[in-house]
């Protein structure tokens, strides 16, 4: 008689996983107004339009700002809608 193996769930992955929340990061252009990026950022991470524009200063001043971090899906999303208006973005994890 054979004997019948129980079912084992597996997660299969591709080697990316980490304990940390991956981030969004928004580099400056010479493109897009602060109103623009501020905008974008209200419709990406439902941030108020002052937050907005901080982030668009901070962009500004230093070059780049996180602006969003969470699981890997969220940030593919949040990063998506800020590419919308050809935004520059990069996911780090």
């Amino acid at each position: 008689m054979p004997v019948e193996l129980p079912e084992v769930e597996q997660d299969v992955t591709n080697g990316t996983v980490t304990d940390h929340p991956a981030k969004v990061i928004l580099y400056n252009d010479d493109v897009h107004t602060f109103e623009e990026v501020a905008l974008q950022l209200v419709k990406a991470i439902h941030c108020t339009y002052e937050r907005g524009m901080d982030y668009a200063n901070e962009v500004h001043t230093r070059g780049k700002a996180c602006v969003f971090e969470g699981d890997m899906p969220d940030c593919l999303r949040v990063s998506a809608v800020l590419e919308e208006i050809a935004l520059h973005t990069q996911i780090e994890i």
